[in-house]
């Protein structure tokens, strides 16, 4: 009686010891968010900012990035403010591919005050850019990471913003040509990164993706709408700097220049958890888009 006494009573404090051994469960991406300060987050300028409102009531809010491409998103301020895009429509919708909005080519509407040949901004010198790179192989690079929280990749000397999903880019005809801006298009499939270097990316969806991507896929050739009335009309754009107080949009993105966002992207490599059997120990540019969240 006396041994099993003593089994019982080892094991009886042997419990609460193992189980304060047993290590704490990784944080969730979730988590690393949820308590993240203040200063992990970067305000997106108003300037940045573009609301676009779709005649079924969507709103569409959009950043630019104008240390990527300035030139262009110079035009697509110009674009805004002279209410170009006011009446233009949604173009295209390619499964797997691109949304892309603008006016008709056939629509006679001409712009004003923009540079209608802007350079090739589809790369810059590495050396210029303060570039943060992840750990991972990239497929399409020999490094990707981010600059400003944007997703960036590089050969080495030059580097340039990737067609991640969400991410905007302009349409343009057969080089030379590059694009006025006057047409967009949107990432809404599988990161098409083989267009990287080839077109501008100018900036990216903060908010109301959803209202592209559900569109009815086009039936012409490359997503285009056969008929005028599939063409969701765009009632107008505005530069949230324009707006009143109360209308102005309050957006920030996980700054990628913080231990924050570098928690997030090591749990985002290796998730943990109930549900995951085996962590991948990598990740893709284009799946550590950083966060965003509106703010008072």
């Amino acid at each position: 009686m006396k041994f099993w006494a003593s089994i019982i009573l080892t094991a009886a404090l042997a419990g609460p010891a193992m189980a304060q051994d047993k290590p704490a469960e990784p944080p969730s991406p979730q988590d690393i968010l949820d308590r993240s300060v203040p200063a992990s987050w970067r305000t997106i300028a108003a300037d940045d900012l573009v609301v676009m409102t779709l005649a079924d009531g969507g709103q569409v809010i959009y950043q630019l990035a104008p240390d990527f491409a300035p030139v262009h998103v110079a035009n697509i301020r110009q674009l805004v403010r002279s209410g170009y895009f006011d009446g233009a429509v949604i173009l295209r919708v390619q499964d797997n591919y691109v949304v892309q909005w603008g006016r008709p080519d056939e629509d006679p509407t001409k712009p004003v005050g923009i540079d209608e040949h802007p350079p090739a901004e589809y790369d810059w010198p590495l050396k210029t850019l303060k570039f943060k790179p992840m750990p991972w192989r990239d497929a399409y690079a020999r490094k990707a990471g981010h600059v400003a929280s944007w997703p960036v990749a590089t050969d080495g000397k030059s580097a340039w913003l990737v067609h991640c999903y969400g991410l905007i880019g302009v349409a343009r005809d057969v080089a030379p040509d590059t694009g006025s801006s006057t047409q967009l298009y949107t990432v809404m499939g599988h990161a098409p990164r083989h267009l990287d270097r080839n077109l501008a990316v100018v900036g990216r969806i903060v908010a109301g993706m959803e209202y592209l991507t559900a569109r009815p896929r086009g039936s012409e050739a490359l997503g285009f709408y056969k008929t005028g009335p599939e063409q969701m009309k765009i009632v107008s754009a505005r530069m949230a700097a324009d707006l009143t107080a109360p209308e102005q949009p309050h957006w920030q993105i996980l700054d990628s220049d913080t231990p924050t966002f570098d928690a997030w992207l090591k749990a985002r490599a290796n998730r943990s958890g109930a549900f995951f059997v085996k962590a991948a120990g990598a990740l893709d540019v284009c799946n550590a888009l950083p966060p965003v969240r509106t703010h008072p």
